[in-house]
């Protein structure tokens, strides 16, 4: 029987852990002594209210979670997160629109990064402080977050681990869910403080700094300047930031490691070769590119095919530059990016480099099996024999991204008649980038979007987040049968 009880249990549970951010948010406030406190306040209330309540009411749930509890409970929390992180917006002003809102929200949330404001340098440092922290919890997971703490409340966590963590085959740093949560968590606080030192000693101020760290730590894009990174023109801070977006592309499991002083085990993962050879590949061709159409010195072309390279490839968004001006076939070559994301065990979004990989090798393996047709030839990875399981979820994901991506593009185009902006929103909404290109292009917002396109884009952020299946097996009939 399906356990509702534990669903809502876990949700109070989480609801406290996001008043706990938003009254962190409410002491930037108070410390700038801006009138936005008060929005953090009721907001901050509510949401305990609100958690504890239902913590109560559910304090003899059944401790045991199942699979199909976990999915439903992913899929609630950045909905639930979503609508309760709204409500600083909202009664603050800085975004009186409840759908503008529901979706700066579920963006930041989800690490899309994908904004309609634009005024962003007039709003209170409160505001901007919570757009940030919003994309740094939502970075390494609401739910590993709360691994740590939720067997306290009788709540298992390896259901929710799988459903939430990205990639095919989540990889464990420790035989227990709750110290694997705590370690990633550990070095994601370590190289968050890293990247907001070394930001501050580049010339931020250390309220950019720390923001501009918890949205690159997550892949997320989030600037507290309309310009984005372009706003510093400085290449010791763009190179900080090249960094911290690779390490965040990176599988944490890797960092873990490196941090160890196992630098042969980093190197030797395939994952990680190919993110490499990814990101070298589209740098070289870009890099041309700009020397031979832009005029751009040297320096400052490979800085700029750099830092975008790794922003899109790594799903973090972040701009120095307006990419759209670029010669067309650069453009396409940043589009393509939209569609690779991080490697599996990071905070980026999108396709993953694993399934890339996997995918490129069963193609070249299928080539040799139709030549040598009584030959067992099977994909290997790192090694290792990939299951048959795995190639088939990849396979299925491959097709089920496209489809929704074509599908979702031509149902946009009702609501954005312009094909071009149409394929940007859908691809940077459903990869979790946040600039696209046409009229959602890094130099624009999304506030032009009429209402519906924002909750349906906000949906796509949602399936992009979480990888597809995790919410879509919630529409299977099967799911909700005993």
């Amino acid at each position: 029987m399906f356990n509702f009880k534990i669903i809502f249990k876990g949700l109070g549970f989480l609801l406290i852990v996001e008043s706990i951010a938003m009254a962190i948010a409410m002491v930037v406030s108070f410390l700038y002594g801006e009138p936005d406190s008060n929005a953090f306040i009721i907001a901050s209330g509510v949401s305990l209210a609100v958690g504890l309540t239902t913590l109560l009411a559910t304090r003899k749930a059944s401790k045991e979670m199942g699979k199909r509890e976990g999915f439903v409970l992913v899929s609630l929390v950045w909905v639930v997160f979503s609508i309760f992180g709204s409500i600083p917006y909202l009664l603050s002003g800085a975004i009186p629109n409840i759908t503008d809102a529901f979706f700066e929200t579920m963006s930041g949330f989800t690490t899309t990064g994908s904004s309609i404001l634009n005024n962003i340098e007039e709003l209170p440092h409160g505001i901007l402080f919570w757009r940030s922290i919003t994309q740094w919890l939502g970075g390494m997971g609401i739910i590993v977050l709360s691994l740590a703490i939720l067997p306290i409340f009788g709540i298992g966590g390896m259901q929710l681990y799988m459903a939430e963590v990205p990639g095919p085959s989540p990889d464990k740093i420790s035989p227990k869910i709750r110290q694997t949560a705590k370690t990633l968590w550990g070095i994601y606080l370590l190289f968050t403080a890293t990247e907001t030192i070394l930001l501050f000693l580049g010339g931020m101020s250390f309220f950019d700094a720390i923001c501009h760290s918890f949205t690159t730590m997550a892949t997320g894009g989030f600037s507290t300047k309309q310009a984005s990174i372009a706003h510093w023109n400085s290449p010791f801070i763009q190179y900080v930031i090249i960094l911290f977006m690779l390490f965040a592309g990176t599988n944490f499991s890797l960092s873990y490691c490196a941090l160890q002083g196992k630098f042969r085990k980093v190197f030797k993962d395939e994952e990680f070769k190919y993110y490499l050879i990814f990101i070298l590949g589209f740098l070289i061709l870009i890099f041309v590119g700009l020397l031979i159409t832009s005029g751009l010195r040297v320096e400052n072309a490979f800085r700029s095919a750099l830092f975008q390279v790794v922003s899109i490839i790594t799903t973090t968004g972040y701009v120095t530059t307006d990419y759209l001006l670029w010669h067309p076939t650069l453009i396409v070559l940043i589009f393509t990016l939209f569609f690779f994301g991080g490697s599996a065990g990071s905070t980026g979004g999108g396709i993953k480099i694993m399934r890339i990989v996997i995918l490129m090798k069963n193609s070249y393996y299928e080539l040799k099996r139709m030549v040598h047709p009584n030959a067992i030839i099977p994909v290997r990875f790192n090694k290792h024999t990939v299951d048959s399981k795995i190639v088939t979820n990849v396979l299925a994901f491959f097709i089920i991204y496209f489809l929704i991506f074509i599908l979702s593009t031509i149902i946009f185009t009702f609501i954005e008649p312009d094909l071009e902006s149409s394929m940007g929103a859908v691809a940077t909404c459903l990869g979790n980038i946040g600039p696209g290109i046409g009229n959602v292009g890094p130099a624009e917002t999304f506030s032009h979007i009429p209402a519906g396109g924002k909750w349906f884009l906000s949906f796509l952020m949602l399936l992009g987040r979480l990888e597809l299946f995790t919410v879509l097996v919630l529409f299977s009939v099967s799911f909700w049968k005993d």
